[in-house]
């Protein structure tokens, strides 16, 4: 098919178009600083205060709005779930509790689904914090914490799809969250304890034991071995490495691949010669009580493929290499 044939795009016209849906939502979102007010801070106060958890409402654009912003509250230390206001009509409202605070999303604040609740609600005793476009409206007046997220136009042209609206609502609800996570003095490793599966938390909750090779995994011969039968302890474990160990079973040296080359070129004889004789003596070694990551630093630091686990006592009990902690995702 010729690609020449036919109208081509109005290029210029779509670039125009993507342009103004970006200024018009990023007035809007700047718009938002001046809303950082008293009602912000009481409703910071109510959900630092709350003993339960911070129940977000919403319908529509709205809903998946508060679904990403209570996903966010539980990911940094508020705890957090989102419950659909029609749901809540046919018994899901036995799920929040007096101790709780309502997070309550709706641009006219009229939404039908959410102001349905709004007695019940009241009956239970919830704190409820509401975020509208409208603070005249039903919801904002029946609120004990109203947050003014009006914006002054949507980015769709034809002023129907929440746009600009749905974009101050996430932003002001990621406000919220981030100020809450500063006053609870959340850390990188509360964040990393909530997300095990990510890069984040294996890097800061994965120890040397979860990812070393132990038992007969381990490559290792004595001080007695010959450098051809450490050869062959390195080709059957497959970690480019051996450790070599006293009668006593502590280690003394390790020999690598790196050691391999050197002697292959010096020409020894491999039968007959010592691995002590051209072992590294000492070698580097981590506890097995060590974050992950800290044995990425330490090859990276001593430009070396792999590391012996080690006890405080001298006690040899893993191996591991760069690959096991590719494969774990710590790099």
């Amino acid at each position: 098919m010729n690609s020449d044939s036919g109208p081509k795009p109005h290029t210029e016209a779509l670039r125009q178009m993507a342009v103004g849906v970006i200024e018009t939502e990023a007035t809007a979102v700047s718009a938002l600083i001046e809303r950082i007010d008293e009602n912000f801070m009481n409703a910071c106060e109510a959900m630092l205060a709350c003993k339960g958890r911070v129940v977000v409402i919403g319908v529509g654009k709205s809903g998946h709005i508060g679904s990403k912003i209570a996903a966010t509250l539980a990911s940094t230390g508020t705890p957090a779930f989102f419950v659909h206001p029609a749901e809540a009509s046919h018994g899901d409202l036995g799920m929040i509790q007096k101790e709780d605070v309502v997070l309550a999303l709706s641009n006219s604040g009229e939404t039908d689904e959410v102001n349905t609740i709004l007695p019940p609600l009241k009956r239970i005793g919830v704190t409820l914090i509401a975020l509208t476009g409208n603070p005249s409206s039903s919801l904002a007046r029946h609120s004990d914490v109203h947050i003014d997220v009006s914006v002054e136009k949507e980015a769709c042209p034809l002023g129907l799809a929440p746009t600009s609206s749905t974009t101050a609502a996430l932003v002001m609800g990621d406000a919220l969250a981030v100020s809450l996570l500063e006053s609870r003095g959340f850390t990188r490793e509360d964040f990393a304890r909530s997300h095990p599966a990510g890069q984040l938390g294996k890097r800061l909750l994965l120890h040397i034991r979860d990812v070393m090779h132990s038992g007969d995994s381990i490559p290792a011969v004595t001080e007695t071995a010959t450098i051809s039968e450490t050869i062959v302890e390195m080709t059957r474990k497959r970690l480019g490495m051996s450790a070599i160990l006293d009668s006593n079973g502590n280690v003394t040296g390790v020999f690598t691949d790196g050691d391999l080359r050197r002697t292959m070129d010096d020409g020894i004889d491999l039968h007959k010669s010592s691995i002590t004789r051209v072992m590294t003596h000492g070698g580097k070694t981590i506890e097995p009580g060590a974050l992950a990551i800290e044995a990425v630093q330490m090859m990276q630091e001593f430009r070396i493929q792999g590391l012996l686990v080690v006890e405080e006592s001298g006690e040899l009990v893993g191996a591991l290499n760069f690959q096991d902690l590719l494969n774990a995702g710590v790099v």
